[in-house]
């Protein structure tokens, strides 16, 4: 299956242009018809995209929904998710595509995932709208994508604004179209689903024969996400939404569970701990260990 880093990348893959900017494109779909592949086999990529299709044939498909609407249709992609596509070449509307890297700069999307959940859940809906909604969704992708060829120096923090502006639109007509309850249950289900099993990997990866990559970082939530095939953003806005902790509070308390086991237990060395816990060396395990409980590992074993 195909995994595209960046825009540059995808944009490549599909045949069309590649963006002026490398972190944020917005297109038409009437400029790249004729360009685009018409047919693409599963992927993933690695940033947001949120369309609109005015009109037009075939599908996309996000994840397991299948059930792509052939009216006005908004629809949206997250990091990792599993897409593909086979449409007709004659769509009309906007997409736009958004990188971690841009919506860092700018604190307006600090609570991207918090307050607009339908970008995070796993069986992202595609939705239809009333044709009597359609133009206003469609004058502010217009604005956006004039302020992107623009010249002007500041365009950017305009385009965050409108892109704000732009969510909290597809936000309200989201909580419309798409029964209030269930898109919560869906949320809610999804969010579990990842949490218990990000969970269980960080308890599995730690076993002794447990087969893991080579250069894999065991103490990184970077890695975990990558396996359960989400962003670690979502993976950590997910995991602290649910228990009040982040991913990287998970991975500690279950590295000092295992530290302080192995301390009372055996009489393995701290060296021999060290490097059983994934630690590059016994110096950066008693660093760890002191800054979780205040003692050294050796001090902890003698007065237990």
């Amino acid at each position: 299956m195909h995994h595209f880093k960046t825009i540059s990348e995808y944009c490549k893959a599909i045949g069309i242009s590649n963006p002026k900017h490398p972190h944020f494109d917005i297109r038409s779909f009437e400029e790249n018809m004729g360009k685009v592949v018409s047919q693409m086999p599963p992927f993933r990529h690695e940033f947001y995209s949120i369309a609109i299709k005015a009109n037009g044939g075939g599908k996309a498909i996000t994840g397991h929904h299948t059930d792509f609407p052939e009216g006005v249709t908004i629809f949206f992609n997250s990091p990792f998710q599993i897409l593909s596509w086979d449409i007709v070449p004659d769509w009309s509307g906007y997409y736009i595509m958004i990188s971690q890297d841009f919506l860092a700069s700018s604190h307006h999307f600090d609570r991207l995932l918090e307050d607009f959940p339908f970008l995070k859940i796993d069986e992202s809906i595609p939705f239809e709208i009333n044709q009597n909604e359609l133009p206003e969704i469609l004058r502010i992708f217009k604005r956006i994508q004039e302020e992107y060829q623009s010249e002007n120096d500041d365009k950017f923090a305009f385009i965050h604004s409108y892109l704000i502006l732009l969510l909290n639109q597809v936000k309200r007509l989201f909580t419309k179209q798409v029964d209030a309850k269930t898109a919560s249950e869906q949320f809610r289900s999804a969010d579990l689903k990842l949490l218990s099993r990000f969970q269980k990997l960080v308890k599995i990866s730690f076993y002794p024969d447990a087969k893991t990559e080579t250069f894999a970082n065991l103490h990184s939530p970077t890695y975990y996400a990558q396996v359960l095939s989400v962003h670690p953003n979502h993976l950590n806005a997910v995991v602290k939404s649910i228990t009040g902790k982040t991913a990287l509070n998970h991975i500690h308390h279950h590295i000092l569970k295992l530290a302080k086991a192995e301390l009372l237990q055996t009489t393995a060395s701290v060296k021999e701990i060290a490097y059983s816990l994934h630690f590059e060396s016994p110096n950066n395990f008693s660093a760890f260990f002191k800054k979780n409980t205040g003692v050294t590992p050796l001090s902890y074993r003698k007065n237990q």
